[in-house]
């Protein structure tokens, strides 16, 4: 598979909590849409998100599943997996596996992203750890 733009990120910064890939792959004015977690949108609120993950789940590992780049935008279908072995969101360890999937489309300029969104299954993670019940008929 290609080395492009969004698998150095995954692999870099949320696979090996490289934070320096962050600046080397995000502009400094970068725009990161990150919903609800409650970070700055840049560069800064990615790696505490990235930061927070690789603490509640020390063996995260995020693969890219699929992208496609059109011109100056991409977008991406990725699966996080980890084993819950840190706090998470305030919740203890539960030491249960989490398997999900997250999406990211960003607009990239002199080979560096400017501006992202990125969704990720937040209500499966929480399903996957018991936090909140599963849907009726599970």
């Amino acid at each position: 598979q290609p080395d492009t733009l969004i698998r150095r990120i995954f692999d870099k910064a949320f696979n090996q909590g490289n934070f320096a890939a962050v600046e080397e792959l995000l502009a400094p004015d970068s725009i990161a849409h990150i919903t609800t977690w409650g970070q700055p949108n840049n560069r800064t609120g990615l790696k505490q998100l990235i930061a927070m993950f690789r603490t509640a789940f020390p063996d995260l590992h995020c693969t890219v599943e699929d992208e496609i780049r059109v011109g100056d935008q991409f977008a991406a279908h990725w699966t996080m997996r980890g084993t819950h072995k840190g706090s998470f969101l305030g919740n203890p360890p539960t030491g249960r596996p989490v398997k999900v999937q997250g999406i990211i489309f960003a607009r990239i300029s002199n080979d560096r992203i400017v501006e992202d969104w990125t969704l990720i299954d937040q209500f499966g993670i929480l399903q996957q750890l018991g936090l909140v019940p599963p849907p009726a008929g599970h």
